[in-house]
């Protein structure tokens, strides 16, 4: 008996560590995308018309800004052709191809053509018929009308009968012993052009997704909203470019009804006492010199009165909140829901508009546990932005998502890029305002 147990011992043990291996070699084969991966955000308006806005550009893990990389003076992720994928929590929405680029108020953006898939798969349709219609062999129209006829074989030539005899060629007379022979094409254009074009295309540059090569070369044009007008509500939507990314992964995660609600409860509670903390430090800030860092690191006794004042107004004001947006995601295919909650809110008795997000994350257990929480209000854009949420998108091509954002200042927007480590968000890239 105790022979059979260390026998199934020494099974067990054996099938753990060949499983340990195998993952080990699976996970080394993976390989993530090395770049260079172009991150954007598309907007759509009603019209179809559509603008991109250059984000960050990943090369060999590095994130840099999109809009200043390789610029000469037009940045490389806003070349003419080249392609980018508009995505929603990782669902493919269509594909726009660059067309031009221009600035306005010193931020790059590009015009061009933009496709949504239905408009893609119908293209595709369409192609296929008119090559059916091609490829139908039309019978002649003497077949199409009258009655049916018999048609005889062809007479052949009979085997035996020789073909006609072809006249000899007339001999080519010999050059004289003095004259020059034909020199031969000298292949020094032919090298030449080749040696141009190869250093124009070089094979190791870094390239981005670009449209199917043609015939035909596009030259740069140039986008201005004069010309291309953005009409009615836009709608923003997160694109990536990558010459050898990885398929998109879809984020989605499924909530029922009242797992829904109770979430959105929890996090609005997270959201009501980011928004309290905020109004009790900027109450408290009475110098030029505290307003200034409202709402950042404030002294020792800023904070004895910060809580005290917060105490006073925690029972007796509650937030009232406005456009409140949530996001579910699934962003490292372990069925564990990253939560996103952007709103507005209000305080009875305060002219203020308070502005807030919060990022959550759940464990096994189903608790939520906060990651990230931003407040600011309408009076304090200059030193604290409003964060608006854009989509969870993989911004380095490791299949994972990251949380996409806009912060908006007194002094103009910009974009930021985060990643959900542990029970924190780990900032990618932020951009700046104007860059």
């Amino acid at each position: 008996m105790l022979q059979n147990s260390r026998c199934v011992f020494a099974v067990i043990l054996l099938l753990c560590c060949s499983a340990s291996f195998f993952y080990a070699q699976v996970a080394k084969k993976r390989t993530d995308s090395k770049g260079p991966r172009a991150v954007a955000v598309l907007q759509i308006a009603e019209n179809g018309q559509a603008h991109l806005i250059p984000v960050t550009i990943m090369v060999n893990g590095e994130f840099y800004d999109a809009s200043a990389y390789k610029a000469a003076p037009v940045p490389m992720a806003l070349q003419p052709g080249i392609v980018y994928e508009g995505v929603k929590a990782g669902v493919p929405q269509g594909l726009f191809t660059v067309g031009g680029a221009a600035q306005t108020n010193g931020n790059w953006f590009a015009g061009g053509s933009w496709k949504t898939e239905a408009q893609i798969q119908a293209d595709k349709e369409k192609a296929s018929e008119q090559t059916a219609k091609k490829n139908q062999v039309a019978a002649p129209d003497e077949e199409l009308s009258g009655p049916p006829k018999l048609k005889r074989p062809s007479t052949a030539a009979p085997p035996n009968s020789a073909p006609p005899a072809s006249p000899s060629p007339p001999e080519k007379s010999k050059p004289a012993a003095g004259a020059e022979q034909p020199s031969k094409p000298s292949s020094s254009g032919a090298s030449s052009t080749s040696t141009t074009s190869s250093s124009i295309e070089a094979p190791d540059r870094p390239v981005l997704r670009r449209q199917p090569a043609t015939g035909t070369t596009r030259q740069q044009t140039k986008a201005s909203p004069e010309d291309e007008p953005l009409k009615g509500p836009l709608q923003f939507v997160a694109a990536v470019s990558d010459a050898d990314g990885p398929e998109p992964r879809p984020y989605t995660f499924e909530l029922k009804p009242d797992e829904e609600k109770k979430f959105r409860q929890k996090l609005l509670a997270m959201a009501a006492d980011e928004v309290r903390g905020h109004s009790a430090k900027i109450s408290v800030a009475s110098t030029p010199e505290d307003n200034t860092q409202a709402g950042r690191k404030t002294t020792e006794k800023g904070r004895a009165r910060a809580k005290a004042a917060d105490k006073n107004v925690r029972p007796t004001s509650a937030p009232e909140f406005h456009d409140v947006q949530m996001r579910v995601f699934d962003i490292s295919n372990t069925n564990q829901a990253v939560l996103v909650l952007t709103a507005s809110a209000n305080l009875a008795g305060d002219d203020k508009q308070y502005l807030v997000a919060v990022v959550a994350r759940e464990d096994i257990y189903g608790d939520l546990h906060k990651l990230f929480t931003q407040s600011t209000d309408n009076r304090h854009l200059d030193i604290l932005p409003r964060y608006d949420f854009i989509d969870a998108v993989d911004a380095d091509g490791d299949g994972r998502g990251e949380l996409l954002f806009r912060e908006t200042w007194d002094s103009g927007t910009a974009f930021a890029v985060y990643r959900v480590l542990g029970d924190r968000l780990w900032p990618l890239f932020e951009g700046k305002p104007g860059s």
